[in-house]
């Protein structure tokens, strides 16, 4: 007798490439019945949602702007009407070039990736404290970076954006523990995506998208707090967060400008 799948009811965001669409793809492969995702692109979110049916789950692709908060919730709201959700990942993100940023792109990196994160955080925990704990699963995951562990010249306003994502998740595992909502921060190291397409800087330790998603699958099923990988970035992220300042600054003088 086939076992019912802890996941039934899944919302993604960010996920027609990278890690998002892996994560929703290795769901899919679980036995996920209905993915719920969003993409600003619709050929990828089209291209995604073939793929995701063609693995057997029920694709509900939407055309949206994770910083936009009021779609947003809407849109969740939405979703977890026409199925109650089990587990959401707030996943979107965007990226820019270090000293070459302007306003306008730093202000976009932490629209998207702070922003959109509480736009999706937010509304979900709303409706996973109004529901009854022993209906379904209730789990949150928020992904970070390893860049976001130290500030990084290199990419000032990413890693600050992706610091804050890290500290936002640690804080709400704790304050939603009571609820009964479970809470796992993801920190990737370098994984096959769109931004990483983009880079011309070293990527030590790469990992391609599917072999990432079955980390952060397995570390969300086990309720696990923090999810960093692989170990070697993570521990050098580690020891790099211990250093004094002008040591770590340093360190960093020596790393390739990322462009």
């Amino acid at each position: 007798m086939k076992q019912t799948p802890e996941f039934v009811n899944v919302l993604v965001t960010g996920a027609t490439s990278g890690i998002g669409l892996a994560v929703a793809e290795k769901l899919a492969s679980e036995g996920a019945r209905n993915i719920f995702f969003c993409g600003r692109d619709a050929t990828r979110l089209n291209e995604a949602a073939a793929r995701l049916s063609a693995i057997g789950a029920a694709a509900h692709p939407r055309a949206l702007d994770v910083s936009d908060a009021e779609a947003m919730r809407a849109w969740i709201g939405q979703c977890d009407e026409a199925a109650p959700l089990d587990l959401v990942i707030a996943n979107a993100g965007v990226s820019t070039a270090g000293r070459e940023d302007d306003e306008a792109s730093v202000r976009r990196v932490f629209d998207v990736n702070v922003g959109g994160v509480l736009n999706t955080a937010l509304p979900a925990i709303e409706l996973f404290r109004r529901r009854d704990r022993t209906r379904a699963a209730r789990r949150l995951a928020l992904v970070s970076s390893m860049a976001g562990w130290r500030g990084m010249p290199q990419c000032p306003a990413y890693s600050a954006s992706k610091a804050c994502v890290k500290a936002l998740g640690a804080a709400l595992r704790g304050r939603l523990a009571p609820d009964g909502i479970c809470v796992t921060t993801i920190c990737p190291g370098f994984v096959r995506s769109r931004i990483t397409d983009a880079n011309t800087c070293p990527m030590p330790f790469f990992m391609e998208a599917p072999d990432a998603a079955r980390v952060i699958v397995r570390g969300i099923r086990r309720g696990r707090p923090l999810v960093a990988f692989p170990w070697q970035m993570r521990l050098g992220a580690w020891i790099l967060s211990c250093l004094p300042e002008r040591l770590a600054g340093a360190i960093f003088r020596t790393f390739p400008e990322k462009r």
